[in-house]
């Protein structure tokens, strides 16, 4: 274990949950990829519809929601994961609602994963890089974040999912997603998934140009990596959830 790490983390059911489709495959592709290679089952929630990432004037909402989900479908193939759960919040207007909370905590009780990867809902720029976060990706977060501790733990908050079944769960760790490297206190090793993680990215055509992309986030990869003596790593603030 690097002096630099918290406990080797080998999960064996992940949840990412983020606002839109690509984002998880942007900010935690490698990981979600290393996570499924070493066993774990991974999976996706994506909260909006992703309905206004386009700067087509001939596309429509309904269109484009339809694109990205199956752009979505075939990165997490690529990827290895077991399934993505798709929300029809609209895009460009979420909000940390008792209805967004519901989905997150129905998910997390549904398939009960030992880690969940979120946005970091307290990241609101990072200026070195001239970053804002999308104001998405911090309701995602900060849903997330309250669906893990305490909502999802505790049977009495939400009944109705209790009475469909879907009792407490307790997740064990928080893996956040933010912008500055230098603020985390985890990565994860993604030499040997970094290229799956380029190629789910070259499946969101709607959104980004990889080959633009590329070179830019094998550097910050690189350097995130040179941190905790990996060749390339994907960096997170690591809560252990006591």
């Amino acid at each position: 274990m690097n002096a630099h790490t918290p406990a080797p983390l080998i999960p064996k059911v992940v949840l990412g949950v983020a606002a839109h489709p690509d984002d998880l495959d942007y900010y935690a592709g490698g990981a979600m990829a290393a996570f499924a290679r070493a066993g774990a089952k991974v999976y996706y929630l994506v909260l909006t519809d992703g309905g206004k990432g386009s700067s087509d004037r001939a596309m429509t909402s309904e269109r484009l929601r339809d694109m990205r989900r199956e752009e979505q479908r075939r990165a997490a193939k690529l990827l290895g994961l077991a399934d993505v759960f798709f929300c029809d919040f609209p895009d460009g207007s979420l909000e940390n609602s008792v209805d967004v909370k519901r989905e997150i905590i129905k998910t997390i009780r549904q398939v009960k994963p030992d880690v969940v990867v979120a946005f970091d809902p307290s990241v609101l720029y990072f200026a070195p890089e001239g970053l804002i976060n999308h104001p998405d990706h911090r309701a995602a977060g900060q849903a997330a974040l309250d669906a893990v501790y305490p909502l999802a733990r505790d049977h009495m908050s939400f009944p109705e999912l209790l009475e469909q079944g879907f009792g407490p769960h307790n997740t064990a760790t928080l893996l956040l997603i933010g912008f500055d490297a230098g603020q985390a206190n985890f990565a994860v090793d993604i030499s040997d998934t970094i290229d799956l993680k380029f190629a789910a990215l070259g499946e969101h055509a709607s959104q980004v140009s990889v080959q633009q992309l590329k070179e830019g986030m094998a550097q910050q990869a690189a350097k995130a990596g040179a941190k905790y003596g990996y060749r390339y790593a994907e960096p997170f603030t690591r809560i252990d959830i006591g």
